[in-house]
């Protein structure tokens, strides 16, 4: 009898162990939920606090006014990318910054708690991801292509494609309920030519929303206004002249960048919006659908992305 009742008291210690475990785990990475009211919920995920802006905030912005719900997910906390300083104050700055730009832009934001220069496409960073997904119940998910020059861009986009598929296995992250439906998966543009351009499927017009993506942009300045991690002291405003005229020039950069997306895709815009508009919109971002997800309809993407008309 006495082995029978420390067996039963194994086991029961064992359940409420089990129950703390996974209780502690789908209240820990992803708290924020999107609400189920029939608006499309998009995540985008980016490796350090601004990429996601930088890449998806024009749209993200035109989300939020019709009333979608948008989280822009950093990888990474940014602790590295100063040339200056390092560690918890610089996340804690970058965190900040970030914040002040979701706020702009009118997004849900997140930053995860991994060291910058550290992505790795990890059983356990995969099993973050999904998590994300879910509990926003994604319609959308946006991510960066799996090659670029930065080891956390590259890993960044590994774990987004990883997560496609998973995100809908009942028994992957059962802590968390599963998606029924895979949402569509789309890549954010870049420049990178191998082993493939990037091709856009969808290129929006963020001319109404431009200034507030700048001032989004702007708000991060130990990124953008004091260099990064290759900036110097140089790099810093000594006085309000040049702390402005080092605003100027951020948001010219971006101003310059994204006039260069609409550019380079002026014939999809055309296809997009029509001859007169296309050939006006000066500002935009793009997007690839990933073979992984969902594979949206013209008419699909016209529904995910209404503001295209």
């Amino acid at each position: 009898m006495r082995t029978i009742g420390r067996f039963l008291t194994v086991i029961l210690v064992g359940a409420v162990v089990l129950v703390l475990v996974l209780k502690a785990r789908s209240d820990g990475t992803a708290t924020a939920e999107a609400p189920d009211d029939g608006k499309l919920r998009i995540i985008v995920f980016g490796a350090h606090p601004d990429d996601c802006e930088i890449d998806a905030g024009g749209s993200g912005a035109l989300w939020t006014a019709r009333g979608d719900h948008v989280k822009l997910v950093s990888v990474t906390n940014g602790d590295i990318g100063h040339w200056k300083l390092a560690g918890g104050p610089l996340a804690d700055r970058r965190r900040a910054e970030a914040k002040r730009a979701d706020d702009i832009l009118g997004v849900s934001g997140e930053v995860l708690d991994i060291h910058d220069g550290e992505v790795m496409p990890t059983l356990q960073n995969r099993r973050t991801i999904v998590e994300l997904i879910r509990k926003w119940k994604a319609d959308i998910v946006i991510g960066p292509r799996a090659w670029d020059y930065h080891p956390d861009h590259r890993y960044t986009g590994v774990l987004v494609q990883d997560a496609a598929y998973m995100v809908t296995v009942p028994f992957f992250c059962p802590y968390v309920p599963h998606l029924k439906k895979n949402p569509v998966f789309l890549y954010t543009a870049d420049g990178f030519q191998k082993p493939c351009p990037f091709r856009a499927d969808v290129v929006v017009a963020i001319d109404g929303v431009i200034e507030k993506k700048l001032d989004a942009l702007a708000a991060m300045e130990s990124q953008f206004l004091e260099g990064g991690c290759g900036g110097s002291e140089s790099s810093m405003p000594k006085d309000k002249a040049s702390y402005d005229e080092g605003q100027r020039k951020v948001r010219e950069y971006f101003r310059r960048s994204f006039a260069n997306i609409a550019n380079k895709h002026r014939d999809k815009l055309i296809e997009l919006y029509g001859e007169e508009k296309g050939k006006e919109v000066r500002y935009a971002e793009a997007f690839e659908v990933c073979e992984y997800g969902s594979q949206p309809s013209k008419d699909d993407l016209k529904k995910l992305f209404p503001f295209q008309s």
